[in-house]
């Protein structure tokens, strides 16, 4: 049988092709400086007319800072990280610029329509910059078209009710909302910035759930106060929530239960990062280092209080066992005496978390609570929801008909994504909705388990992202997902890693160089026997 050898992984290799040389450097250079100083004179004028003194300050500052720094940021890698700390660090629904105009400019859709316009322009003007291909455009094809169609087929009722704007509101969101797929996907070039995607996550993520963990403890959300240093308006109030004998930590996110579900995703990759993370190089030390990580994150769960979470990493925990057989029995054997220690040091918590599920009738009674009213328990929005869903079965009451917030509001949250689905895009909405979040997680398996075989590496990764998705999938049931921004952007990125992987990887291209079969298996090295045992 022809045996395929891998291509060696090197920096050279997975460069980005060099541009064009330029023929008169200082006509280029004097141009760009021309740019540059109107850019800047335009940005100054509307500051000083049109802000207040400390925005106008602060907008200043920030293009001086973006200046010196131009290098780093307006780069493909530069703006990746922008990207990352505004979704990780910055909360969606809670600041907008202090621009004055008919809607709430936010932080992270000026990131998003930047960063769609660069890509697009890097696209049609620079040659030697290729579309990178997707790996998931038809299940996110399928997903889109089941939600569109809803619109015609209720448009009548939608102008009627005067939801038309909604609806196309609706549509723009989605646009907006699921180019972080695609301008991640895009900027993924090399496995260096993959690596460095993933720990950036983690890190991140551990940053939010250590200031969590001190939120629990000292009612303070630090997220909340980022207009006392930066140029935001807020817009909308602080919000409470306490269980098990104290507060509910929000940290980044818009609630403690959309807080704790992005980091069980995050608690995924840490564990993958610690046993093939770039930095530290020992293995040891790594292992110690994203160890730390690891319990740092469960503490950020812990602190948002959520039996959502303890749902996700069940599921995810079996998902491990049934994949990886050895590493879910280490990771119980691990988590033991942390659940121990972590019953006795946090009693309240743990019962709530834990003890909860075992009291069957409570739970239950619980799920019944505050029916017909906002909050109400899941099982108590069940029956009138499926009431309604049995009127318009098929296509639903049409994408954007469903307002849950603001003076416009006519629908409650369900804190069931499926169900909320179900009620705007009918049966085939929640049809394209499993396509979406089912249909990556089984390509990347069957991936992992062929083409990445015999590269450990890579079929962890894929396996790992893979029980990211099954965790993902599992929270569409208990909360509504695809409104909490900053867990579901998390979540896309995650999925272009995914598509890098089947794409872009090693694997993948040493399947493609083959001419296989994206798909299909490529044998290991003869020089590496080890592997063979290993896989």
């Amino acid at each position: 049988m022809q045996q395929v050898t891998t291509p060696r992984h090197d920096a050279a290799a997975e460069a980005e092709p060099a541009a064009p040389p330029v023929a008169d450097g200082s006509t280029v250079g004097a141009a760009r400086m021309a740019i540059a100083s109107v850019i800047l004179a335009f940005v100054s004028i509307t500051a000083i007319l049109f802000l207040p003194p400390l925005a106008a300050g602060g907008v200043l500052l920030f293009v001086a800072v973006l200046y010196l720094a131009r290098r780093a940021v307006f780069s493909w890698v530069g703006a990746l990280g922008i990207l990352v700390a505004v979704v990780m660090f910055i909360p969606v629904r809670r600041y907008a610029l202090p621009i004055p105009l008919p809607f709430e400019l936010e932080p992270y859709r000026v990131v998003l329509v930047l960063l769609l316009g660069a890509t697009a322009a890097a696209l049609l003007l620079d040659r030697s910059r290729p579309w990178r291909p997707v790996a998931f455009g038809w299940p996110i094809g399928i997903f889109a078209a089941a939600m569109l169609v809803s619109i015609p087929i209720n448009g009548t009722a939608l102008v009627e009710q005067s939801l038309g704007g909604t609806a196309v509101g609706a549509v723009v969101n989605w646009v907006l909302v699921l180019s972080v797929f695609y301008i991640t996907r895009q900027i993924l070039s090399t496995e260096r910035i993959v690596m460095g995607l993933l720990a950036g996550l983690v890190w991140c993520g551990t940053i939010v759930a250590l200031l969590a963990i001190a939120e629990r403890v000292t009612r303070v959300n630090i997220f909340w106060r980022l207009n006392s240093f930066l140029p935001l308006e807020v817009i909308a109030d602080e919000s409470e929530a306490y269980r098990a004998g104290g507060f509910r930590s929000f940290g980044s996110s818009q609630h403690p239960i959309a807080l704790s579900v992005m980091l069980c995703l995050l608690i995924a990759v840490a564990i993958y990062l610690a046993a093939y993370g770039g930095r530290p190089h020992n293995p040891i030390n790594r292992r110690i280092v994203y160890g730390i990580a690891v319990v740092i994150l469960i503490g950020g769960v812990l602190s948002a209080v959520s039996r959502t979470a303890i749902v996700v990493l069940a599921m995810m925990f079996l998902l491990t066992l049934l994949l990886r057989p050895w590493l879910g029995i280490t990771l119980f054997a691990l988590g033991l005496p942390a659940l121990a220690i972590g019953t006795a040091v946090l009693p309240k918590v743990f019962d709530t978390l834990i003890g909860s599920f075992f009291d069957f009738d409570a739970l239950i009674a619980s799920q019944y609570t505050s029916a017909g009213f906002r909050g109400a328990g899941r099982l108590a929005d069940l029956e009138p929801a499926l009431a309604q869903a049995a009127a318009y079965p098929f296509f639903g009451t049409g994408l954007g008909s469903r307002i849950v917030t603001g003076e416009s509001q006519n629908a409650f949250i369900l804190d069931n994504q499926v169900l909320g689905t179900l009620l705007e895009a009918g049966a085939v909405g929640v049809v394209g909705l499993a396509a979406f979040i089912l249909a990556p997680a089984i390509m990347m398996l069957v991936w992992a388990y062929t083409s990445a075989r015999y590269q450990p590496r890579y079929a962890l990764l894929a396996l790992t992202l893979v029980i990211v998705s099954g965790g993902y999938a599992t929270a569409l049931f208990f909360f509504d997902a695809f409104g909490f921004y900053q867990t579901f952007f998390v979540y896309l990125m995650l999925l272009a890693v995914g598509a890098w992987l089947l794409t872009a990887s090693p694997p993948a291209l040493a399947a493609e160089a083959a001419g296989r079969g994206r798909y299909e298996m490529a044998e290991p090295p003869a020089q590496a026997p080890a592997l063979r045992e290993s896989a």
